[in-house]
C-alpha cells in the first residue's frame, strides 16, 4: 500500500495570500469554463485526490465563475465567491518547488531521408497496460506498461536503447520524422510537440503511452557525472553539452530508459497548447501539472515565489494557475510544473525554472466545509 502523503493544510483569508491583490486571473477563468464543458458534456469526472476534492464540488464552483470577467479584480471577486485558499505545507518545514515545461515546435518530414531520419512513433499494438490483474510477479508494480508476447505471456517493452537500435521498425508507426535526436528526446521529456512540417503542415502530437521504464533525468545523471555544475543546470545547459559531445549523445540519452509514443492531434486553436490529461487544452503560463494523486484535475492554485523571476519581467511569480496536467516526476503536495507555452519562446522561459515555491490551493466551498472549514 502506497502510504498517505505528509502534509497539512492551513486555511487563510484572502487578504493573507501574498500578492493575491495584484494578479489578474481572467485567463483561468476561460480555462475553468473549458474543464466545466467537459464535465457536463460526459466528460469522465476527474479522479479526486488525496485532497478530497471531487468533480461535483468543482462543478458547484464552476457553475458560480463568469468566462470571462470585465477586469482583475472582477475575476478575483469571482474566484473569491466560489473557493477558499488553503496553504499546502508539506512536512518538515519543506517549501514546495516549480518547474516549466512547454510544447516543442519540431521540423519534421512525413518521409525518412538522409537529413530526416528520425522517428516519432505512435503506440505499437503490442504494448499493453498493467495493472494487479495481469502484472507478473517479477515486473515491479512501478512499471505500468509491458509487452504482449506471441505466446500470451507478458515480458518488459525493450527500453530507449533497444527502440532507438531497430525493436520497431516495420511496423509502420511512424508518425514523421525529425533532423535530430535530441529533439526528439526532448518531446519526449515534454510529453508534446508541434510538428512543422515541409510543406507548411502544422499538426500536433500528444502523450498516447510510454515503454514503462522509469524516467532518469539526464540531467542529474549529467551532474552525477560531474559533467554539468548543478548551480546552472537547465534545458539550455543539457543541450549545449550535447551539441558539444555528439560522440556522447547515446550514452546520456539512454541512461533514460523511459520512451513515449505519441497520437496525432489537430491545432484547433494556436494560441493554446495541447490537450492535457484534464482533456482540456492548456492555457499558457495559467496551466498546471500536479501529482494527481494529491490533486484533483480542475483545482486551481496560487503560487508565490520570490526567486522567480524570469515569466515575469523580472518580477517575483504570484499567479493563479489551474492544475490540468500530471508528469513522472511531478511528485508531493507542493510541486509543480508550469506550462509556458508553445514554440522556442516558451522554451528559452521554461528551461531554466527550478524554484522554490509556496504552493495555495484553493478549494471549492463545498470541500473546504467537509474540511471543517466552510
Amino acid at each position: 500500500m502506497v502510504p498517505a502523503p505528509d502534509y497539512s493544510l492551513h486555511p487563510l483569508s484572502w487578504m493573507d495570500v501574498p500578492g493575491w491583490d495584484r494578479d489578474d486571473p481572467s485567463p483561468v477563468l476561460s480555462t475553468m469554463s473549458r474543464c466545466r464543458l467537459y464535465l457536463e458534456g460526459g466528460g469522465k469526472p476527474y479522479k479526486p485526490g488525496h485532497v478530497g476534492v471531487t468533480a461535483d464540488d468543482l462543478l458547484s464552483a464552476y457553475r458560480q465563475i463568469p468566462r470571462s470577467a470585465d477586469n482583475a479584480e472582477a475575476a478575483r471577486h469571482a474566484l473569491q465567491s466560489a473557493f477558499v485558499p488553503f496553504l499546502v505545507r508539506p512536512a518538515a518545514g519543506k517549501r514546495g518547488f516549480v518547474t516549466a515545461f512547454y510544447e516543442p515546435e519540431v521540423e519534421v518530414s512525413a518521409v525518412a531521408d538522409d537529413t530526416y531520419r528520425f522517428p516519432f512513433y505512435r503506440r505499437p499494438a503490442d504494448l499493453i497496460d498493467l495493472d494487479a490483474d495481469n502484472r507478473p510477479g517479477d515486473i515491479d508494480p512501478g512499471i505500468v506498461f509491458g509487452r504482449q508476447l506471441t505466446d500470451g505471456s507478458i515480458g518488459l517493452y525493450p527500453d530507449r536503447r533497444a527502440i532507438d537500435e531497430g525493436a520497431l521498425q516495420g511496423q509502420g508507426l511512424e508518425i514523421a520524422y525529425a533532423r535530430s535526436k535530441v529533439d526528439v528526446f526532448f518531446a519526449h521529456v515534454q510529453g508534446a510537440a508541434r510538428l512543422m512540417f515541409r510543406d507548411g503542415q502544422i499538426t500536433r502530437i500528444t502523450y498516447a503511452a510510454k515503454a514503462g521504464h522509469a524516467f532518469s533525468p539526464i540531467g542529474k545523471h549529467l551532474m552525477d557525472l560531474g559533467e554539468l555544475d548543478p548551480a546552472i543546470v537547465s534545458m539550455q545547459t543539457i543541450r549545449a553539452w550535447l551539441a558539444a559531445h555528439p560522440e556522447r549523445v547515446d550514452e546520456i540519452l539512454w541512461h533514460n530508459r523511459s520512451y513515449i509514443f505519441f497520437r496525432e492531434a489537430a491545432v484547433e486553436d494556436a494560441a493554446l497548447g495541447p490537450v492535457a490529461a484534464a482533456k482540456v487544452a492548456l492555457e499558457p503560463d495559467r496551466s498546471l501539472a500536479v501529482d494527481r494523486t494529491i490533486h484533483t484535475f480542475g483545482t486551481p492554485f496560487f503560487i508565490v515565489s520570490e526567486t522567480l523571476t524570469r515569466l515575469d519581467d523580472g518580477q517575483p511569480f504570484a499567479r493563479t494557475l489551474l492544475a490540468l496536467d500530471t508528469g513522472s516526476a511531478i511528485i508531493g503536495p507542493a510541486r509543480g510544473d508550469i506550462f509556458t507555452g508553445s514554440g522556442y519562446e516558451a522554451g528559452e522561459r521554461a528551461g531554466a525554472v527550478r524554484n522554490a515555491a509556496d504552493f495555495y490551493v484553493l478549494l471549492p466551498k463545498a470541500t473546504a466545509a467537509r474540511l471543517g472549514h466552510g
